[in-house]
């Protein structure tokens, strides 16, 4: 069964606020409860229907790459009391997302198609095509906005307006590039190539960690190691593991989040198609069998999971 929100009201819990794609309760300033639905959005519009298993394909690989990185990196995760929830510490967060891309794919493709050579004040080497590698991996900024779409934002600019401190911003850089470099072996391990992802960062009591999710479908793209360099020479597009897919689906019916253009109706099929290639991905890069979502309610028993969770930490 489809997860498409949740409305709790958790013992100490002070706010309540829902994202794209998680609803977030805030417990006694202390914890987030982020509970990850099944909704599933591009171009920064949430589609009309839920995608069933999404959001344990999220929690579980990004409780996967947290657990695995702790050593590099503090993050916020305290706990995971059921498949669709994380229970972790409150931060205050940065309003940033850490972008790092490994590969001319995407949003920087698009952006580098268009003529430009510089993204984010970083520049971009002439002669490359779609999905070549960069000599480099490089940051590309974005804000992160309340509404709306976020936007490209240079180093330069983010410490020129106060957004994040010179010296937070060296480490969120530098923690920025430990967990690309990390994820980038780990997916090689795989038969992946991570290509590019996003990390957020928060901080608390003067510490700064990594919030949210990592290397998950959402927020990263992967391409198939074995494939990638015979596509490339033959000019092909990369077999892929990303939501990439969704967005091509959305512009090939004509949408692209821009003002006047009308969501496409998704139908049963599609639908479907996002679900396996969300739980491939699960299963590709945990190496785990994925538990899919009964039929029944499952709210009861997160609540439940949840209650007992914040218990132990009372």
């Amino acid at each position: 069964m489809a997860i498409s929100g949740t409305d709790f009201h958790f013992p100490g819990q002070i706010s309540k606020y829902n994202g794209k794609v998680r609803d977030v309760y805030n417990i006694q300033n202390k914890y987030l409860v982020m509970v990850a639905s099944d909704r599933i959005s591009a171009f920064d519009h949430i589609l009309p229907r839920p995608i069933p298993n999404k959001g344990r394909v999220l929690n579980g690989v990004a409780y996967t790459f947290m657990k695995a990185t702790e050593h590099l990196v503090p993050n916020w995760l305290i706990g995971l009391p059921h498949p669709n929830v994380t229970v972790g510490r409150l931060c205050e967060p940065f309003k940033i997302e850490m972008v790092i891309r490994g590969y001319l794919a995407g949003h920087a493709w698009r952006e580098y198609k268009s003529g430009k050579r510089v993204l984010c004040g970083v520049p971009m080497p002439d002669g490359m095509k779609e999905n070549d590698r960069f000599p480099e991996p490089i940051i590309t900024p974005a804000t992160k906005a309340e509404e709306g779409h976020d936007l490209d934002i240079s180093k330069e600019d983010i410490i020129a307006q106060g957004i994040v401190s010179a010296e937070d911003y060296a480490v969120l850089e530098k923690y920025t590039r430990a967990l690309f470099d990390f994820g980038t072996k780990y997916a090689a391990e795989k038969g992946l190539i991570l290509v590019d992802t996003k990390y957020e960062f928060g901080k608390a009591d003067g510490q700064i960690y990594l919030i949210d999710e990592i290397h998950t479908p959402d927020s990263s793209r992967y391409f198939y190691a074995d494939t990638y360099q015979a596509n490339q020479d033959a000019g092909l597009p990369q077999k892929q593991l990303s939501k990439e897919f969704v967005r091509e689906w959305l512009m090939e019916n004509g949408f692209q989040g821009l003002d006047g253009q009308q969501m496409p109706a998704m139908p049963d099929d599609f639908v479907q198609t996002v679900s396996e290639r969300y739980i491939h991905l699960y299963e590709k890069i945990t190496g785990k069998t994925f538990e899919r979502e009964s039929d029944t309610d499952p709210k009861p028993a997160m609540e439940k999971a949840v209650l007992q969770m914040l218990e132990t930490l009372s």
